[in-house]
């Protein structure tokens, strides 16, 4: 009897390893998958920026060459050198009317400072843009809210941003926008 109890004291022992070696084990493991999930690569983005439409404030507006009406157009970016923005008043969001090519006023980005050795920045950038006028046939005059040929006109904006080496990014497309260009 006095061997059972030795051996069975000695199962203990042996268990009591196991579990302690066990234990060992998963807070190795625990340790190991901490410091991979909470190691941080930073991102790798092109150095020229790179745009993506995200959204409208609302999708229709009135015409009107005084700006009464205006829309916030939201896009995401990322720029792997993270060189965006000046720190002087240089212009770098260029918009362009989709209809006619035509230029509209250019927005800038401050001036974001550069952070560490991975420079790869991301984020979104939100613009307001005032209303702009109906296109007409010639030789009809844009803009007449009284004698407009057409109800309704569609507008949608070309966008495109320049980092400080100068590099452009890609143009992106917002989604199209109605203008009300009689007002009944």
């Amino acid at each position: 009897m006095f061997a059972l109890l030795e051996k069975a004291a000695n199962l203990d022992t042996k268990y009591d390893r196991m579990k302690n070696s066990t234990w060992g084990l998963g807070i190795l493991l625990v340790s190991v998958a901490s410091v991979l999930l909470f190691c941080v690569k930073p991102p790798d983005y092109p150095i020229e920026p790179v745009i993506t439409f995200e959204s409208l404030s609302k999708d229709i507006m009135f015409q009107s060459t005084f700006g009464q009406d205006s829309v916030v157009i939201t896009f995401s970016f990322t720029d792997g050198d993270g060189d965006l923005g000046f720190k002087d008043d240089q212009e770098n969001i260029f918009i362009i009317d989709g209809r006619d090519s035509f230029q509209k006023p250019s927005y800038r980005i401050p001036y974001i400072e550069q952070q560490g050795a991975g420079n790869g920045i991301s984020g979104e950038i939100s613009i307001v843009v005032p209303t702009t006028c109906c296109i007409y046939p010639p030789p009809l005059p844009p803009c007449d809210t009284i004698n407009a040929p057409q109800q309704l006109d569609t507008v949608f904006y070309l966008i495109q941003i320049q980092d400080q080496a100068g590099h452009l990014s890609n143009q992106i497309q917002t989604a199209p926008i109605t203008l009300i260009c009689r007002r009944q």
